[in-house]
């Protein structure tokens, strides 16, 4: 029996909400991997540090190969790379008028799916990676280049399209021209909107990196998170210690797996509530990918996730802000065995 024009209208949402989802899983918990990922980082690097070779690893196939560490390699053409990033802010999208709307990209990871194996690849970029951006003023006129926090780059568009353009492209030049074919951007107000939406989650607080600012989440307490307490469970820190982005990680996990439970329970018994729940979330959302990307996306997450990486690097206390020094080296030769193929 033939789908209906409404039935695959409806389908193509449900694509997109489970997609949404996903996104707000890998956003959020994009430190989380950061920090699982420090001890095999610092691994590589020990083993790779006497290399000086640079890669011109993503020239967006200017030439067919590369030359590097002595071989011959050919960018993955099967390869689609999407740009995903949480931002900080948190009013409707079409609200936005300037600048100072824009917000800042508090996660920020690339997706990259190979057509022809059908899996993907999640490469997490964290956000206070120092690396070059273009600089605007207030009116929007280019100040040139600057070598600053990746997460800021945001900040200087319009908190729309230019800002995911802007982002898209600092992304690309620090990973040496990595061709992107498309951006999502959701604001961090989709999680209230969706804690909200389930009716709430039920959880086991699994560490005291709250106690101080709420004593409710203790360790070992059982608490109710709604939309009006969700951002503080999920996104507090404490500004005022190094790192602290890292600390939150396990409250994150733990209220997003109960998020998800508690979507995949009302779907089970509404037939209605993904459409429902697309609806609600799309106006904190900025993308240039249509319905069939975020299908063929769902599709591949299906198959799991091959390959889960970091750029990296090492985070310190810089003069006013914690600061993310990229390690070049193991950075081409993470590029190199992430998207390309050796020939």
């Amino acid at each position: 029996m033939r789908k209906t024009a409404k039935e695959a209208v409806r389908q193509r949402k449900i694509y997109m909400v489970l997609i949404i989802i996903l996104i707000i899983v890998l956003s959020v918990l994009g430190g989380g991997y950061y920090l699982l990922s420090q001890k095999k980082v610092n691994e590589q690097k020990n083993v790779e540090q006497n290399s000086s070779s640079q890669t011109q690893a993503g020239q967006e196939q200017s030439s067919d190969t590369v030359e590097y560490r002595g071989e011959t390699y050919k960018y993955n053409d099967h390869l689609s790379n999407y740009l995903f990033m949480g931002i900080d802010t948190r009013n409707p999208i079409d609200t936005y008028q300037t600048q100072e709307d824009a917000g800042q990209a508090d996660a920020i990871f690339l997706v990259s799916m190979d057509r022809s194996t059908e899996k993907m690849k999640v490469l997490f970029i964290p956000r206070d990676s120092m690396t070059k951006i273009e600089i605007f003023n207030p009116s929007g006129k280019s100040l040139g280049e600057s070598t600053d926090h990746i997460n800021i780059q945001y900040a200087f568009g319009d908190g729309k399209q230019k800002s995911c353009e802007l982002m898209k492209t600092a992304v690309s030049n620090m990973l040496d021209g990595l061709p992107i074919q498309g951006y999502c951007s959701m604001n961090m107000d989709g999680i209230a909107v969706i804690t909200d939406f389930v009716g709430g989650v039920q959880i086991t607080i699994p560490d005291d990196s709250l106690a101080d600012v709420n004593p409710e989440y203790k360790k070992g307490a059982v608490a109710n998170i709604t939309g009006e307490n969700a951002e503080q469970f999920v996104r507090y820190r404490d500004t005022g210690k190094t790192q602290s982005a890292l600390v939150r990680q396990e409250r994150q996990k733990t209220f997003l797996q109960a998020l998800v439970q508690k979507a995949q329970e009302k779907a089970a018994k509404d037939a209605g509530f993904v459409t429902d729940l697309y609806d609600s979330v799309q106006s904190y959302t900025v993308t240039n990918m249509g319905n069939d990307i975020f299908a063929k996306l769902l599709a591949a997450s299906q198959n799991g996730i091959t390959d889960t990486e970091t750029v990296p690097g090492e985070g310190t206390q810089g003069k006013n802000f914690d600061e993310y020094h990229v390690d070049e080296d193991a950075l081409s030769d993470l590029i190199i065995s992430m998207f390309y193929e050796k020939i």
